[in-house]
């Protein structure tokens, strides 16, 4: 199956995975399918650390975002002890994501860090009670699902989670 095809409902996407997983071949094959690609600017908010994304998540079209506040729940146990973002505005965020009719996408893959890749197994868990969640493996293309893609918002309504595979192009 391709992503374009599970996808085709989704007006709003948010990127998200380890670090070094190759977001940027899904992100291009995004862009040809009509997604704007968004980036939240400079760093989390010291406040308000969702506030950047909310913004992003106001603009018109079909949008592709970075998951920038789901690398902080992941890494900033990691790295620094404890996470700017709460739970609560992460799952605030996924919560808009889902009225948007949009996905929480979760690239997967060989990486060395498992502590990290375990952590966004959990992260994005909990964030699947709240919004859409696609596991999308960077390695292994799955094999075609039959019939039609679920819809988002049929996505939203099961808070189910689909896996299926890409190819990323060179």
């Amino acid at each position: 199956m391709l992503l374009h095809q599970a996808l085709s409902q989704c007006r709003t996407l948010v990127i998200e995975g380890p670090d070094g997983i190759g977001r940027s071949g899904l992100t291009d094959e995004l862009t040809r399918h009509g997604f704007m690609i968004r980036r939240s600017r400079g760093h989390l908010h010291h406040v308000d650390p969702i506030r950047p994304y909310r913004e992003l998540l106001d603009s018109p079209g079909r949008l592709a975002v970075d998951g920038g506040i789901i690398h902080e729940l992941v890494y900033g146990p990691l790295r620094r002890g404890r996470s700017r973002v709460t739970w609560i505005q992460a799952l605030d965020f996924a919560e808009a994501v889902a009225e948007r009719d949009g996905a929480l996408v979760h690239v997967t893959g060989r990486v060395s860090d498992t502590e990290a890749a375990d952590a966004y197994e959990r992260a994005f868990r909990t964030l699947a009670e709240h919004a859409p969640v696609v596991t999308l493996d960077a390695e292994e293309v799955g094999p075609p699902i039959p019939g039609p893609a679920p819809p988002c918002a049929q996505l939203r309504r099961s808070a189910q989670t689909l896996t299926i595979g890409w190819r990323q192009t060179a």
